[in-house]
């Protein structure tokens, strides 16, 4: 009698006894389901682990590349979708835990969006029980994504004639616009979107012709490519004036990687060079704004990188090339090199987990890269007493501890050739601690070109130098775009626009795309 009774009441009537007992087997049907989903999503999260596991440590041969991790990554989360899907259509309780899961991590769309509403009333719009009219007393809103697909119209342009009945020969007509294709079909906005779905999302030209075809516009890419060569001459007077605004700042960082092209000679492809150079002063709080530049060249040596900074004096971030290496005998240009690269080469060896100076190695560079993460988006002076208080000791420790360890290993081993790449780039490597404006690593400018690289892989190859040098061209606005928050749709439809209608040379800055993002935010100021 003194045990607690936990038998549940039940009621006694066997209606209410059916509603019970049809709520209990509906909950164990969702606690059913959410079970068997998180049992997929366990099986499906194993696979991933997998997955990465073969991408860091398998042979080789194994190793998936970056762009097919993100497939895998895609494919995975697109199956949990579905077993999500599947367990909420089993389940109407779990259903509802979904939706309320899905709304409160959504956010809010765009206000910028247009918005269309669709008003939903009752079938009835009187009271079922006597007839009478109803008044609203509240709203439930909700709001979707909603897209219509990519539409193409045609732009009709009417030039009527005037003509004088009381003075023979007297017609008058408004000028034709000039067009950036002469005689051809597209507007400045439909090159531009060729352009940017090419340098921007790297979509090659033949599956652009095949979207194209879709919609009953049967333009070959031999179109779209006369389109896209037009438009790289017109904006040359752009990037050229971009190139002259980078070389006159105080840093850059400096890098280059391979652009595969046609040898027409040959009829084969050889290898040409992307060189790049960036700025972008926002790690310390500077003003000037972001900005990256190509230029293409058929090869990697010392006179290409020398006329990459032709006439430039000041600090290059870069690593330990021997083309970079050139530029700073003349007393012009001060390297900083890149902690990134010393840290690979290490990286490279402890990945076994039978390298102990490497991880060593890693470990103290990671107390840098801490330190540097701290100091971010403060002021230089800032950084730069931060850095000779706690970075510098750390530097010196590093390095004393190397030149300790590279005379107990062999000379050619693996190691003591990393260690030897350190201390050989000693100086270069040192150069951020007396300098709050300089970076500990080359990463900004590689972060501008890793785009290129994936469009590299979608279109395989550029077509000769000739179009190298587009690529570079057309690619150096795209990034500088992408930098300072510019949609380059918009960007390259506006810009078009204005230089074949004869934009003055001595306003060429205002179409940078920084200066264009600020007069287009005035604008619309001046609208509101």
């Amino acid at each position: 009698m003194g045990a607690a009774d936990n038998t549940p009441n039940l009621p006694e009537d066997s209606a209410a006894l059916r509603t019970l007992l049809l709520a209990a087997l509906e909950q164990r049907d969702a606690a059913l389901a959410e079970r068997d989903a998180l049992a997929a999503r366990n099986e499906q999260l194993h696979h991933l682990l997998l997955t990465l596991k073969r991408r860091q440590f398998g042979q080789k041969s194994e190793r998936l590349p970056d762009d097919q991790l993100l497939f895998a990554f895609e494919e995975i989360e697109a199956t949990l979708a579905a077993s999500e899907a599947e367990a909420g259509q089993r389940s109407k309780g779990l259903k509802e835990q979904q939706a309320k899961r899905r709304r409160g991590n959504r956010g809010q769309l765009p206000t910028h969006l247009p918005r269309v509403e669709q008003v939903l009333l009752p079938k009835r719009e009187t009271c079922p029980c006597c007839a009478g009219a109803l008044v609203e007393i509240g709203v439930d809103s909700a709001e979707r994504l909603d897209v219509l697909p990519a539409q193409f119209r045609v732009l009709v342009t009417r030039r009527p004639k005037l003509a004088c009945r009381a003075c023979p020969g007297v017609v008058l007509q408004a000028p034709a616009p000039e067009r950036l294709v002469p005689g051809g079909l597209p507007t400045e906005a439909t090159v531009a979107q060729v352009l940017v779905a090419r340098y921007a999302d790297h979509l090659p030209l033949y599956r652009q012709a095949q979207m194209l075809a879709r919609q009953g516009l049967p333009l070959g890419r031999e179109v779209l490519a006369d389109w896209l060569g037009t438009a790289a001459q017109e904006i040359r007077p752009v990037v050229r004036r971009l190139r002259e605004i980078l070389l006159a700042s105080a840093r850059l960082f400096a890098d280059e990687t391979t652009l595969p092209v046609l040898d027409p000679g040959r009829g084969k492809v050889k290898k040409g060079y992307a060189w790049a150079l960036a700025r972008d002063d926002r790690p310390w709080g500077g003003t000037d704004p972001p900005a990256v530049v190509f230029r293409y060249a058929p090869g990697r040596g010392q006179e290409h990188a020398r006329a990459l900074l032709a006439g430039y004096r000041g600090i290059v971030q870069c690593d330990g090339y021997a083309a970079y290496k050139a530029l700073a005998t003349g007393g012009d240009v001060t390297l900083a090199f890149c902690w990134a690269h010393v840290r690979r080469g290490f990286f490279d060896l402890a990945k076994g987990g039978a390298a102990p100076i490497a991880a060593e190695v890693l470990q103290r560079i990671a107390a840098l890269y801490a330190i540097e993460a701290e100091i971010r988006g403060r002021p230089a002076e800032e950084r730069l007493t931060v850095r000779q208080a706690r970075s510098r000791p750390l530097v010196a420790g590093l390095f004393t501890w190397l030149d300790a360890q590279l005379g107990r290993l062999p000379r050619s081993s693996p190691t003591a050739e990393a260690i030897r790449y350190a201390l050989n780039h000693r100086q270069g490597l040192e150069r951020f601690l007396d300098d709050g404006h300089i970076e500990v690593d080359n990463n900004t400018v590689e972060r501008a070109i890793r785009p290129i690289c994936l469009s590299r892989k979608n279109a395989l190859f550029a077509s000769g130098d000739d179009g190298g040098a587009r690529w570079a061209a057309i690619a150096s606005l795209v990034e500088t775009c992408k930098l300072n928050g510019v949609d380059p749709q918009r960007y390259f439809t506006d810009v078009l626009t204005r230089l074949v209608n004869g934009w003055p040379n001595s306003r060429i800055d205002e179409l940078m795309p920084w200066c264009w993002a600020k007069a287009g935010e005035q604008t619309s100021s001046a609208a509101a």
